[in-house]
């Protein structure tokens, strides 16, 4: 709060400071030397928010500007705020904003817009708020906004990968682009992706930002898997290769919409698989089980050629008997001796 200290009140020095008093109120306030004070609150902005300081003694009942203190003579008047000023924070920071966005930068943190606008902290907080409720950004986190394009106002922020590189550098946090939305941008568009998949190396809620929700799966081999850069609209993203992808899509396979669905999206892919690089994926993640159901999967999709190294390596593990479908029990069905899988039921790839 801007407050104004006018000083030496007391024995009449200074009587037309007392601002808004009339002549009489003016003389019966000085002529209480040992008038008390009573502090109610003093986060006065607007008029209408305005609370002060209420007089104990003769003038009981009526409203001062906070911290009157007669007997040391002082007098300090909160400087009320116009609208205007806000408007003019707002408008301030609107216009770093669309300097941002001609410069094809999408999203930013709030520490930079209060660096770069020249605004207050306070002030940079109640604009966001504002063009937040407006739909002109979008909140990813506390910290980090997303600018929203007109083309994108429907959707309430342009798609996640416009600004996926921006916030998990943010969050200070290894990633790549993986699983469904992964096997989109390599091609395989039989199922569209519900959500932004990524993956990193730790546990993190999913984010919604508009209508795009990102969901975070946790790998410890996010830093060494093989990933790529991709060209988007406002910069790059890092995006599994097609191996990475695949070994991912069989270890998440609940989040790929089960292992048909996961069959159906390999074979898409399996044109594009390199089997020395298929083989380097599996051994870095060293997930035995899975690499079995991979190599099922594949051979059942006739991908034998990038099968082929797969299966030899594995047959040098000793590996157990494993059910096809995680979570299902390994006495039910025929056993596949080739990759040592129980078939509880047939996949079902869709064409």
């Amino acid at each position: 709060m801007v407050v104004q200290q006018v000083q030496h009140l007391a024995g009449g020095q200074a009587a037309d400071n007392l601002l808004g008093f009339d002549a009489d109120q003016r003389s019966r306030v000085l002529s209480h030397d040992s008038l008390r004070i009573k502090r109610l609150g003093h986060d006065c902005l607007l008029p209408e928010e305005s609370k002060g300081c209420q007089a104990e003694s003769g003038l009981a009942g009526r409203w001062f500007p906070p911290y009157i203190d007669l007997r040391r003579g002082t007098l300090s008047i909160p400087l009320r705020r116009r609208r205007g000023d806000r408007d003019m924070a707002a408008a301030t920071l609107e216009r770093w904003i669309d300097k941002r966005q001609m410069g094809g930068r999408y999203a930013f943190l709030r520490r930079e817009a209060v660096e770069e606008s020249g605004l207050s902290a306070e002030a940079v907080k109640k604009a966001l708020q504002r063009m937040t409720a407006r739909g002109r950004i979008a909140k990813a986190k506390d910290y980090f906004y997303v600018i929203v394009p007109l083309e994108y106002a429907a959707a309430g922020a342009p798609p996640a990968s416009w600004f996926v590189n921006d916030l998990m550098a943010a969050m200070a946090l290894p990633y790549y682009v993986g699983l469904l939305t992964a096997a989109a941008q390599h091609g395989a568009s039989h199922h569209a992706p519900q959500e932004f998949q990524v993956v990193t190396d730790r546990f993190v809620r999913p984010i919604v930002v508009g209508r795009a929700k990102i969901r975070f799966f946790a790998s410890q081999y996010v830093t060494d898997a093989a990933a790529a850069n991709v060209k988007t609209p406002t910069g790059t993203m890092r995006v599994s290769t097609p191996e990475t992808t695949v070994v991912d899509l069989v270890r998440f396979s609940k989040a790929a919409g089960q292992l048909d669905n996961v069959a159906t999206v390999v074979a898409e892919l399996s044109s594009l698989l390199d089997p020395k690089k298929l083989l380097t994926a599996v051994k870095l993640v060293g997930d035995i089980p899975n690499a079995q159901r991979l190599g099922y999967v594949l051979e059942h999709v006739h991908a034998r050629k990038a099968a082929g190294p797969l299966r030899e390596w594995i047959g040098g593990q000793s590996p157990n008997c494993v059910p096809l479908r995680a979570g299902h029990r390994s006495q039910d069905g025929s056993e596949d001796r080739r990759w040592n899988v129980t078939v509880d039921r047939p996949l079902e790839v869709e064409t």
